[in-house]
């Protein structure tokens, strides 16, 4: 996790940038009592905290410590402003689990110069503009957006690039008695590719962040539930003026023309066609021998390929406006492992009454224990009775399946998902500090989410006894590439989750991100879409992995992501279901497919990964997934040739689903992309 208000973080030009020692927490400044103070929390509980302060020569001053999951924030930042208001000088120091967060940034002599853990740069500074900082507390974004809101047009141009706007949302009432008070949402874009809600008062200073995370004044933190349905309600609107501009129902029967089609989750055929009437495919065939109805819509597919509508089977869906993104990316069913149920369940309500844009989604309950190491939007068992009651609420609201975290008693595990099982739901999930892969399939788990989790396996006990902390990463990150897949314990793991057929969801492009990068490395899942999304966005394409311990190198870690890659591979070849997921924004969803066929997978099968297989695995296989008569119309029409290159499954240009059809062009700029993403061999 970078700067709060930032998705990704980021920057155009990066330079190779050489990693510093992170400045001693003791060292760090210490807001004095007259500080701002903020709690920053979840639906879990509270992770951390926040303080705001001016130093009387009138320097702007941050402190921030959070611990998230395992992972260990501690940062501060000291700015001062120039003539013309925005920042002349900044300076962030630190530590984030990356490593060191030392990140500069100075005007002087008409010259701007920043650098970050991620790159370094200097451009003329010939007009009032603000740096747009890579990291550091929420004190930097909440000075840039009170200068934003003081702004004339509330438009400000950024550094390193980009430009961002403030458009007011909506107001709400916090606080009672002499507390009381009236806040503004604004919908800030710029700083990433949809927009970003924050909080202000009356005076226009930063109130409060609020999202799966938030950041909240000491004292107010009880207006979180309302603050963040008053913002969601008031983006609903904009996201219910969407259907009907994007999604169209077609006049009659749509045939795609002489093209590529991948067929029965199985193999691509060249020269088909195939026939959409009312919502659903009708006919498949080569063109020749297939009928198409007179005034069918036609469009042609010469040199292109129509493949099912993929799926995202990790996509934590971030909000309403991130819906036209995933269908422009041909992704028209996710499965949301674990949200702010209130919200889910929102959505999955307005989708259904045609008032909203995105993907189906197929959702999980997350269940947590209580601990530090929380996550951040599960619902909180205490006792196994608590965790009994969670599925039955899960079933209840409509949920699909439970997955179950890191802090969660082992103990726990058995009569939970025997109850889950009793309510038809799907078991998966972390697996809970001190259990190993085999342990929760005995007790009845019927997937394991997470690579380095199926490693887990061959962990030394040291490890797996801590793993919902830090251990889940560093422990496969230090002892993966010794593994042996063909030996015992790995090799009889395989064999029992291939027999009984449970399936893996291993985010490859997650664990690759962790364990490979440097900082300022530009990362393969995102290298295509450079050029597209705003500048701050594109910065955050270039932070490394994970800090590599003293006694290990980068390529140690890099040796055991090969081995975490060739042991999905081996599960693969051994008959593991795997569903292809992205645990991040669904851009990296044809990059997990290009680790697949790295590791020894066809493009077919890959491409199973995420279409066939995730369907098959919720249970709607009957409905969607593949290119067969009766199924729903749920299409893809890409340019290129999947068969050959994989990474051509970004090139959308049709998407259509339950038969409604949408221009993937259009659906990119709503999302917030300018263009395709590039071509890469």
């Amino acid at each position: 996790m970078r700067a709060p208000l930032v998705v990704f973080a980021l920057s155009l030009v990066a330079l190779p940038c050489l990693a510093g020692t992170p400045t001693p927490t003791e060292q760090l400044a210490k807001p004095p009592a007259n500080a701002q103070k903020f709690t920053i929390l979840s639906t879990a509980g509270r992770h951390g905290t926040s303080a705001r302060w001016t130093t009387p020569d009138g320097a702007r001053m941050g402190r921030e410590s959070l611990l998230l999951r395992g992972q260990v924030f501690e940062l501060d930042s000291r700015a001062t402003l120039g003539h013309d208001g925005m920042f002349d000088k900044v300076v962030i120091r630190g530590r984030t689990p990356q490593g060191d967060a030392g990140e500069t940034f100075s005007v002087k002599d008409g010259t701007a110069s920043w650098k970050s853990p991620v790159d370094a740069g200097s451009a003329p500074y010939r007009s009032a503009s603000e740096y747009s900082s890579f990291g550091g507390p929420i004190d930097v974004n909440a000075d840039m957006i009170e200068q934003l809101l003081a702004t004339p047009g509330k438009s400000l141009a950024l550094l390193p690039g980009g430009q961002v706007k403030a458009e007011k949302l909506t107001t709400a009432t916090v606080g009672e008695g002499n507390a009381k008070k009236t806040v503004t949402a604004w919908a800030i874009t710029g700083l990433s590719n949809t927009p970003v809600p924050v909080w202000t008062d009356a005076a226009g200073k930063f109130f409060a962040f609020v999202n799966g995370l938030s950041w909240l004044p000491v004292g107010y933190e009880g207006a979180q539930p309302a603050l963040e349905k008053a913002q969601s309600d008031a983006l609903a609107v904009h996201a219910k003026e969407l259907v009907p501009r994007l999604l169209k129902m077609p006049a009659g029967a749509v045939a795609f023309t002489n093209v590529r089609a991948f067929l029965d989750g199985t193999h691509f055929a060249d020269g088909q066609t195939v026939v959409v009437e009312q919502g659903v495919i009708t006919q498949v065939g080569p063109a020749a021998s297939v009928k198409v109805p007179a005034h069918a819509q036609l469009i042609d597919g010469k040199g292109k390929t129509l493949v099912p509508g993929l799926w995202d089977a990790h996509q934590h869906v971030a909000d309403d406006a991130s819906g036209p993104m995933l269908l422009s990316l041909g992704i028209t069913s996710v499965r949301d492992p674990g949200n702010i149920n209130p919200l889910t369940v929102a959505r999955a309500e307005r989708r259904a009454k045609g008032e909203l844009l995105g993907p189906k989604v197929y959702a999980s309950s997350l269940i947590d224990g209580k601990g530090p190491n929380t996550a951040q939007v599960a619902s909180v068992a205490t006792s196994q009775e608590e965790a009994i009651s969670l599925v039955r609420k899960a079933k209840a609201e409509g949920f699909t399946a439970i997955k179950i975290y890191g802090t969660f008693n082992p103990a726990w595990v058995q009569a939970t998902a025997t109850e889950a099982h009793r309510l038809g739901l799907h078991v998966h999930g972390h697996l809970p500090a001190g259990m190993r892969p085999a342990e929760a399939i005995d007790d009845g788990y019927d997937e394991i989410t997470h690579i380095y989790f199926v490693m887990m396996q061959a962990m030394p006990d040291s490890v797996v006894k801590v793993s919902n902390g830090m251990a889940r990463f560093e422990g496969p990150g230090r002892y993966a590439k010794d593994v042996h897949l063909d030996s015992e314990p790995m090799k009889s793991l395989i064999a029992t989750m291939a027999q009984r057929k449970i399936a893996s969801d291993p985010t490859l492009v997650v664990a690759e991100s962790l364990f490979v990068p440097e900082n300022g490395d530009l990362s393969p899942a995102y290298a295509p879409f450079v050029g597209t999304l705003p500048p701050a966005v594109e910065r955050g394409f270039r932070q490394g992995g994970f800090a590599v311990p003293k006694d290990l190198t980068r390529a140690d870690y890099r040796a055991s992501f090969a081995r975490l890659q060739a042991l999905v591979g081996a599960m693969h070849k051994a008959g593991v279901p795997i569903v292809a997921g992205t645990d991040g924004s669904g851009l990296e969803l044809v990059r997990e497919l290009e680790l697949y066929v790295q590791a020894g997978f066809t493009n077919a099968e890959a491409l199973a990964a995420a279409t066939a297989a995730p369907a098959r695995l919720v249970g709607a296989d009957q409905r969607t997934g593949t290119i067969q008569v009766g199924k729903s119309a749920d299409l893809v029409l890409v340019d290129g040739n999947p068969a050959v290159t994989i990474g051509d499954l970004r090139h959308t240009e049709v998407v259509m689903m339950d038969g409604k059809l949408m221009d993937a062009a259009a659906l990119r700029t709503e999302g917030g992309l300018s263009a395709r993403p590039a071509y890469v061999d």
